[in-house]
């Protein structure tokens, strides 16, 4: 991992505009899980799909049921060091921007001044209907004074504030709380599988990444097409690109450099050997 570091530093030396992406890598030294393998696979069911979110109860009190189990984790989490080096880096002018998959907030709790939320952020709960907008911490509030029953319940906390639950849970009884202006239903603020990122963020990133003069990748095996693309308008800009990852990424093939290590570890490290 030295060689990578010192490559990494090597490389970086000089750059005065570097976009960065970062991804559910980036936030696993803080306690929270990722989706995927080294190889790019699932290690665990899908998240939910937009689609059955909106048209199925069911589907709504089992997220909401999960969410409920999940969402202390999510709130008690610190930004690791890898957040910490992002942060120093930017307020060295090293850096053009952050684009990150994460809806955890910690880039921002670290510091971090211009991050883009590509997926929102989940400590904000939105009203489909309305638009009316509440805390993620009150929506936990109502869930748990709703549903009592749900105290015991075995949970293995997952990413983006979720939890596994057992199939055969019965939630029948579990009370989703509704929208106290419309009645509307509640969503976190967050894109959702099978939804889209709204326009003008994607054309905000777009434009960080045309300003950057390279693209580091931190944490994120670009598997969603959400983050990839970046990288594909990077690579036909012909800007340079390295990745601090663990395992394949997408863009592998286009890679100048790529370092396969804990990002916590390695991005500390490349601050210690610019400076040193």
């Amino acid at each position: 991992m030295d060689e990578g570091i010192d490559r990494l530093a090597e490389w970086l030396v000089g750059l005065r505009r570097v976009a960065v992406i970062s991804g559910a890598g980036c936030s696993t030294p803080s306690g929270i899980g990722d989706y995927r393998d080294e190889a790019g696979g699932w290690k665990r069911r899908p998240p939910v799909q937009m689609q059955d979110f909106v048209k199925d109860r069911a589907t709504r009190r089992r997220y909401w049921a999960r969410s409920m189990l999940g969402w202390p984790l999510m709130s008690r989490a610190r930004p690791n060091a890898a957040h910490a080096a992002l942060a120093a880096m930017e307020a060295r002018g090293c850096l053009n921007g952050l684009i990150t998959q994460n809806v955890d907030g910690l880039h921002q709790a670290a510091g971090h001044r211009q991050v883009l939320e590509l997926h929102g952020r989940l400590a904000e709960v939105v009203c489909l209907q309305c638009d009316a907008r509440y805390p993620r911490s009150a929506m936990q509030h109502q869930l748990q004074r709703g549903n009592v029953f749900m105290e015991d319940a075995i949970a293995v906390a997952a990413p983006d504030g979720d939890a596994d639950i057992a199939d055969d849970l019965d939630l029948s009884a579990f009370r989703v709380p509704d929208c106290r202006r419309c009645g509307g239903v509640l969503k976190p603020d967050v894109v959702f599988y099978g939804d889209s990122v709204p326009r003008a963020r994607v054309e905000e990133a777009y434009a960080m990444v045309d300003s950057a003069d390279a693209l580091l990748v931190v944490g994120s095996s670009l598997m969603v097409f959400s983050s990839f693309r970046f990288c594909r308008r990077a690579q036909e800009l012909g800007l340079p690109m390295a990745a601090v990852n663990r395992g394949v990424t997408r863009a592998d093939d286009w890679l100048d450099l790529k370092v396969e290590a804990d990002c916590a570890e390695v991005l500390p490290a490349v601050l210690d050997c610019i400076d040193g």
